[in-house]
């Protein structure tokens, strides 16, 4: 099927239901909605772009960004969402490696991704003017045919090891995405809202699929990204309001709730993923934001459905469990199936630490013609996560680290989730990450970057790690900072700390 199918049929059955709004402001209802995908997928076609071509979108978060993703996929081609915070040399490679006929852009990215292109010999054609879909009587395409196993969305990983791969993922992963949100997370009713505070070319931007499957209204912050105080205030305004949030903007909502005259209004529920919350942060954000939270764990190669820890489970306090489960990322979702492997595939018994491994038709298609790195990362097809976790007895699945991120010392594993826990709760501690350092004595030795609310010693954080985890497993070392460098989806980059790590050596010697 075509996933545009969605969009036509509620603007049949619900033509005159707000469908987009920017910020308190209805945009269009489905009926435009639909009008303007379908012009879109018009003015495509009039370019040259046929069914199975690739179309990158390098914007910002904006309410035409909705009709220019459906109008791709109306006129049956595919649609590449770019990180509007890449620089455009990087934008460029994407268009570039996926061979995009054209791209839609900000108009201030234009001439900068103009010129990239040009120096990488890239036929794509850039096009900033949109206006073309809000022509009263422009002309419409009729909805393409598609099948479930053609490519719908190219989604690029952030590519912190090199350069970035392309997740094909179909028609047929859209529709388990937008399925399991309904069958895992929550329902939506005619006219709930999902905000989009996080990019619409991320993860957080497939929330929005069923949404439009079952005329919800997404809106469109004014700002274009994440202020916390917008988000809850476009809530309480709105009302049975959603949205997804990395960790990072969950602490920055917590912060913004508390300078709040009144407890936060309007909320459905909050899905927080795409890295680690900790403990004390999610117990802190229940305090002070209220019961609206559920967690789900999923991959770019697995979007957004490995596990989901519902609203039911974070809300249990009377379960005897309750703070582990809290500290976990939940059950495997309703339409995959999740096993923890050792090295060589083999599954291991319950509460063993290995590789999380999934089995599901939400799985990638493949990586964008690396059939080499597909072999290596979906076999006898299972996805290998390159996570590490356990699961227990009741199915419940405890992240622990990226397998690249996991410390060996000694020849011992440390998980530089477990230490990081334990720092968190100080009091003074606002955030912190651990690494390893090679190290020629115990092949590698730990170290924390901490953020500090107030000045702490080396020692006053050596005794309260000492009070909660084993010797080992402490910090050998610890750098105070201001702040965590991050991507743009909020997750603290190991790489650059291991940088800076390296680089103060050399400073010491």
């Amino acid at each position: 099927m075509n996933i545009a199918l969605w969009l036509a049929r509620s603007a049949e059955r619900y033509p005159q239901q707000s469908a987009i709004a920017h910020g308190t402001e209805v945009w269009c209802d489905y009926a435009e909605f639909a009008r303007r995908a379908a012009r879109t997928a018009h003015w495509l076609r009039a370019q040259g772009v046929q069914a199975g071509d690739r179309v990158v979108l390098f914007m910002h978060n904006a309410p035409e960004y909705l009709p220019l993703m459906w109008g791709i996929w109306w006129c049956g081609a595919v649609a590449v969402p770019v990180n509007a915070k890449l620089h455009e040399r990087e934008a460029a490679w994407i268009a570039g490696h996926s061979e995009a006929r054209l791209a839609f852009v900000d108009d201030e990215r234009a001439s900068g991704l103009q010129q990239a292109l040009r120096e990488l010999n890239a036929a794509t054609q850039v096009q900033a003017d949109h206006s073309f879909m809000q022509q009263a009587e422009g002309p419409q395409l009729a909805l393409q045919p598609r099948e479930d196993d053609d490519p719908a969305w190219l989604f690029y990983t952030s590519g912190t090891t090199g350069r970035p791969k392309g997740v094909v993922l179909c028609a047929r992963q859209l529709r388990g995405c937008a399925l399991a949100y309904l069958a895992s997370v929550q329902s939506v009713q005619r006219g709930d809202t999902m905000l989009h505070p996080a990019p619409l070319s991320h993860g957080g931007g497939m929330y929005h699929l069923p949404y439009v499957l079952n005329a919800g209204l997404n809106v469109v912050p004014r700002s274009d990204g994440f202020d916390p105080h917008e988000a809850l205030a476009l809530a309480a305004h709105w009302q049975r309001a959603s949205f997804f949030a990395a960790p990072t903007m969950v602490r920055r909502l917590v912060d913004a709730a508390r300078t709040e005259p009144e407890r936060p209004q309007g909320l459905a529920t909050i899905v927080y993923g795409g890295g680690p919350m900790y403990l004390a942060d999610i117990e802190e954000a229940l305090q002070v934001i209220g019961p609206h939270f559920a967690q789900i764990y999923g991959q770019g190669e697995c979007p957004m459905t490995i596990s989901v820890l519902p609203k039911s489970d974070v809300l249990d306090t009377a379960h005897p469990r309750w703070r582990e489960r809290l500290a976990s990322v939940g059950h495997a979702q309703a339409m995959v199936e999740v096993r923890i492997c050792d090295e060589a595939g083999t599954e291991l018994p319950v509460g063993e630490v290995g590789e999380i491994c999934v089995r599901s038709e939400l799985v990638m298609a493949g990586y964008w013609r690396d059939p080499e790195a597909t072999a290596k990362t979906i076999r006898n097809g299972w996805l290998q996560t390159g996570d590490v976790g356990r699961l227990d007895a009741d199915g419940y699945l405890s992240l622990l680290d990226r397998s690249k991120d996991m410390v060996i010392s000694g020849g011992t594993n440390i998980y530089p989730r477990e230490v990081e826990e334990a720092l968190l709760t100080h009091p003074q501690v606002a955030e912190v990450s651990v690494i390893g350092r090679p190290d020629p004595e115990w092949g590698e030795v730990v170290v924390a970057f901490v953020v500090c609310r107030q000045a702490l010693s080396v020692a006053e954080l050596d005794a309260h790690c000492l009070a909660q985890v084993a010797r080992f497993k402490r910090p050998k070392h610890y750098h105070f900072v201001e702040a965590l460098p991050k991507n743009n989806y909020g997750k603290v980059l190991k790489t650059e700390l291991r940088t800076l790590d390296a680089q103060s050596l050399k400073g010491n010697t």
